[in-house]
């Protein structure tokens, strides 16, 4: 049994996946933009991480732009038969780097093709709508967006449907209007505004999965994160990690890397144990108002 089994599965485009998975975003430059330093690096770190088990990837088109999903083509097809690959579309690159939303029906199609093109697919897995009426989950209708993204499906162009960076209202919308397999939303041990659509979400067999699980551009910080950690022989990171594991079976988890020993590190979480005890010292780091 490989470490990432430890961990266990859950189903995501009718196929279980192993619920560490791993995130494509930080193969690209510096601010996900343009390439990497060392593209032969970063092919490594994925080969390496589908040698070790991992069978979810997290990619779109527009980090870089185009630069993961060209080296995940590069350094993986043909694709091994039970890896899922996760998109996300509804935003496109300024010349300044700058992330643009790109909601119209054009846009979309347009973001389906490159996806499909630069990782070399007729068919894409999953794809995220990603939502950008604000930097964070903004409330709006998404019926617009949501049905373009659907008669792309209906052309046999994508599998699945999901939802990112949206708000309980929308999810609500969007499963009225199709079948949501999985909600990516920004969630970890100290934002925990989601904590009751996971619960929604884990009795609808509906994945979830956090981005920023270790914080994003303010990483996690937290005397009692660290206490943990070095009682557990761990990297607070990996405890991080290993909370999210044990929130909810619903959570699949997507940690970034560059690097073959950090992806090592991120994938070695699957063999810690949490007690109910460090649970329950862990969740006080949550803030009041998220937490209630």
């Amino acid at each position: 049994m490989s470490t990432i089994e430890i961990a266990g599965t859950y189903p995501l485009a009718d196929r279980p996946v192993k619920r560490l998975g791993y995130g494509a975003m930080q193969l690209a430059g510096p601010h996900v933009f343009g390439p990497p330093r060392d593209p032969d690096a970063a092919r490594a770190v994925l080969r390496e991480a589908i040698s070790a088990g991992v069978n979810h990837i997290d990619t779109s088109d527009f980090y870089g732009p185009h630069v993961t999903n060209q080296l995940i083509r590069e350094a993986l097809a043909p694709y091994p038969a039970d890896l899922v690959i996760t998109t996300k579309i509804g935003a496109v690159r300024g010349d300044d780097a700058s992330w643009l939303p790109a909601f119209s029906a054009t846009d979309l199609a347009q973001a389906v093709d490159d996806n499909r093109r630069n990782l070399g697919l007729d068919v894409l897995d999953v794809v995220n709508l990603r939502i950008m009426f604000g930097m964070g989950p903004t409330e709006g209708s998404i019926e617009a967006p949501l049905t373009a993204l659907l008669e792309l499906q209906s052309r046999g162009l994508v599998r699945h449907v999901g939802l990112s960076n949206v708000t309980a209202t929308q999810v609500a919308e969007g499963r009225k209007l199709a079948s949501i397999v999985c909600v990516q939303n920004q969630y970890n041990l100290a934002h925990r505004e989601d904590d009751a659509l996971i619960d929604e979400l884990a009795a609808a067999g509906i994945a979830y999965v956090p981005f920023f699980p270790l914080g994003g551009i303010s990483p996690l910080q937290s005397a009692t994160l660290s206490n943990v950690a070095e009682r557990l022989g761990a990297t607070p990171m990996q405890v991080a990690l290993a909370w999210l594991l044990r929130r909810s079976p619903n959570i699949l988890l997507i940690p970034g890397t560059s690097s073959v020993a950090h992806l090592r590190e991120n994938l070695a979480t699957a063999q810690l144990e949490l007690s109910a005890a460090d649970m329950e010292e862990l969740n006080s780091i949550a803030a009041p108002a998220a937490a209630s």
